[in-house]
């Protein structure tokens, strides 16, 4: 009997225990999760050729940099401005909308539409005026208009920038004209053009090469600044050119393989610079790099391992002998690679040695990361797909009655 109380005793110490101290020894302590790309293979063969003070080539399928060059130092940036100005229109107002002219646009210097002090003109048409030919008037109107005043509409710019997390990014206007406290950097403005891009009216603007514009009852035929639009897949977007910004451009395109990109150079000394900058970036880009599917990757590899990892294992203090597991696969899907490297991809998977109950649904018990030339690039997770819990006393005293022969055979005290 004496026996029989002390082997009791045991059982539920060490239970005790157990459910103090819920140990798994795994080989993923301290797992960074990403759902993006991190970083890309690049090559520095054209920096040399790039006089642009400031450059970037952004892939829109994975929000990854292709090329960079002082991306992330703050610079003015021009009528690229308008980009930010265009949006805040866009959600904020109507089209129809029909606009009196101010004395305060009519007045606005630089690039112009051709506005006169009580002309009558629509959102819509002010919009192509402001990205096509650039029209700081047309900027001045549309600010006032949606943002009651023009002051307003400054707060909506920098509030919009902040909600899209640039934090090195202020406007002091709506145009671009030179001041002190008005710039951002070519990653942000790269950030931004792919926001602005997604809106669909936008994207038919910054593609339009002519576009013929109502002021009051008279047409005017305005054209787009963009020398590059329609030359190497080229689908927008916007110049800009001030003292102190220099030459600058920011331009989308995207070739028969769905590699879709943004070209972002700021600082240019002169047009032809910001010219020529552009177009061998978009060339280095079309020329070196494919795009994969990093989700046929992450699933091969995800059932290879799924009947050995997660299939007849065992789950201590459970009765469970399989986990059901779900892979949550990155936000994206498609990743450009250098075509240097593109037979050098692979997986590695991190695997618990063992596993503990209780285990919750969600629980991220695995991952999958994927290298290119031995480079990390990013990671998937798998997850558990139901709650496992964990026996209770009342199951451990049963376990233990219908086994006391044989757990009283192995003790000895």
């Amino acid at each position: 009997m004496k026996k029989i109380v002390y082997l009791f005793l045991l059982i539920l110490t060490s239970y005790s225990v157990l459910g103090l101290f819920n140990i798994s020894f795994a080989n993923c302590s301290n797992i960074n999760i990403f759902d993006t790309p991190t970083s890309i293979q690049t090559t520095n063969e054209i920096k040399k050729d790039i006089y642009s003070k400031y450059a970037i080539v952004y892939e829109r399928n994975s929000g990854t940099i292709l090329f960079e060059k002082n991306v992330h130092e703050k610079c003015p940036m021009a009528s690229t401005t308008k980009i930010m100005t265009a949006i805040i229109v866009l959600e904020n107002s109507n089209l129809s909308d029909v606009v009196t002219i101010s004395r305060k646009s009519a007045s606005t210097g630089g690039s112009r539409l051709g506005l006169k002090y009580k002309d009558k003109i629509t959102v819509n048409n002010l919009l192509y005026g402001l990205l096509l030919c650039s029209g700081n008037d047309a900027a001045v109107a549309l600010a006032e208009h949606v943002g009651g005043n023009y002051n307003n509409f400054m707060k909506m710019m920098n509030k919009k920038a902040f909600d899209l997390g640039f934090y090195s990014t202020h406007y002091e206007s709506p145009h671009g004209l030179d001041s002190k406290k008005h710039y951002t950097t070519a990653y942000e403005l790269a950030l931004l053009t792919d926001y602005a891009l997604k809106n669909s009216t936008f994207k038919k603007i910054v593609n339009t090469h002519k576009h013929s514009v109502q002021i009051n009852n008279y047409s005017k035929t305005i054209s787009n600044t963009n020398e590059l639009l329609g030359k190497q897949n080229v689908y927008g977007v916007k110049t800009g050119f001030t003292g102190n910004a220099g030459r600058c451009l920011v331009t989308a395109a995207k070739n028969n393989k769905n590699l879709d990109i943004i070209v972002v150079v700021l600082g240019a000394d002169t047009k032809k610079i910001r010219t020529k900058d552009s177009s061998k970036l978009i060339s280095y880009a079309f020329d070196n790099f494919s795009l994969v599917n990093l989700d046929s990757y992450f699933k091969d590899e995800y059932n290879k391992i799924k009947k050995e990892c997660f299939e007849n294992v065992s789950i201590k203090k459970s009765y469970k002998t399989n986990i059901k597991t779900s892979l949550l696969l990155p936000k994206y899907k498609l990743y450009p690679i250098n075509n240097n490297f593109s037979n050098k991809v692979s997986v590695s998977t991190l695997v618990l040695k063992e596993f503990h109950a209780p285990i919750k649904k969600g629980t991220i018990i695995s991952k999958i990361n994927l290298y290119i030339d031995a480079q990390y690039i990013c990671s998937c997770n798998i997850i558990n797909k139901e709650d496992i819990s964990q026996k209770n006393y009342l199951e451990y005293l049963l376990y233990f009655f219908k086994n006391f022969k044989n757990i009283s055979n192995n003790v000895s005290f």
